[in-house]
């Protein structure tokens, strides 16, 4: 089996600073343990694909944070959601009420079940680019938080529509040096740290300033996945297989799964999203038997990205195992 490029260097770092070590009475790697820090790297390594994600930034009645562990068994991503540019709300901010040993209880019953908990920033509520928010201040603090709350990485679900639709570039330009400043912050192989792009943003030749395909170019290296946003962009967009997968339409160009990885982006890269019931977004909702199929279908043509889905509780562990069925049972 061949190891990521992020995993690799994860473990290289981890060899290092286990090689590193003074000698001491303290347990060595001889003696069967590892350093503390080395174990939290290990425990943070960035999982390969397939990747099933699923977020959350609803208030649930008696949950204050991530729910039991085993009401999202089947995913292995759980993205509180939102940090924005003005602090923590929802479901981070409740991350944040926890005490220090509730919010490690918790990480370990996720690390555990093999759950990685990340945070996601922006959302659709925060435009940083259009407001004016400097990208090396903003990553910069909120690498900060993703440490101070022990995270095991972000999820950058930048929405700025209207900076993308200017078409001057500076969209691009803003999520790239963010990105390239989290990274800094943020190592590969020690931290996940994942996009979520609408799908229309990989056509590539719409966007004045590259779209997705000239964020990738840049700094694709960096980003571990890309949960794509197949919802929400018109009412017939991406509901069936083939639209999903093999030929979107004319008012999106080339953004189906497939036509995605033609314009460059690794299939292991690629994360199918969509929401979890016809409530969760105005439009892209398809079933979960569909989805599987659909799932299925793609699998069988060499993709691994994986599934993500807006939002829990409306999705759960039984979605995830009915989306998953025919690709990678639960």
């Amino acid at each position: 089996m061949l190891l990521s490029l992020g995993l690799c260097r994860g473990l290289l770092a981890l060899f290092t600073l286990v090689r590193l070590t003074p000698v001491s009475s303290a347990p060595t790697v001889e003696d069967g343990e590892l350093d503390v820090v080395a174990r939290n790297i290990l425990a943070r390594a960035t999982p390969v694909a397939p990747h099933f994600v699923i977020y959350s930034d609803a208030y649930v009645s008696g949950t204050t944070g991530p729910p039991d562990v085993s009401q999202v068994k089947g995913y292995n991503v759980f993205a509180l959601s939102f940090l924005l540019t003005e602090g923590a709300w929802d479901k981070a901010y409740e991350w944040t009420t926890l005490t220090d040993s509730q919010r490690a209880s918790v990480k370990s019953q996720y690390a555990a079940a093999g759950v990685k908990l990340i945070v996601s920033v922006f959302g659709s509520t925060d435009a940083p680019t259009s407001s004016g928010a400097n990208a090396i201040y903003t990553a910069n603090t909120m690498a900060a938080w993703v440490k101070k709350y022990n995270l095991d990485g972000i999820d950058v679900d930048y929405e700025d529509f209207s900076a993308f639709d200017a078409g001057d570039g500076k969209a691009e330009a803003w999520v790239i040096s963010f990105t390239k400043q989290l990274r800094t912050q943020l190592p590969q192989g020690q931290y996940i740290l994942s996009h979520a792009p609408v799908a229309p943003w990989f056509s590539p030749n719409i966007w004045g300033g590259g779209g997705y395909l000239a964020i990738h170019k840049s700094v694709g290296s960096l980003i571990d996945w890309y949960n794509i946003q197949f919802y929400n962009q018109g009412t017939s967009e991406y509901t069936t297989c083939n639209k999903l997968l093999t030929s979107s339409s004319n008012t999106w160009p080339q953004t189906a799964v497939f036509q995605i990885a033609a314009s460059g982006i690794p299939m292991s890269k690629i994360v199918i999203g969509k929401p979890a019931n016809s409530g969760d977004a105005d439009n892209g909702y398809m079933p979960t038997s569909t989805l599987a199929t659909c799932l299925q279908t793609a699998k069988a043509q060499g993709w691994t990205g994986g599934a993500m889905v807006w939002e829990f509780p409306d999705a759960a562990a039984s979605w995830i195992k009915t989306v998953r069925s025919l690709s990678w049972p639960v």
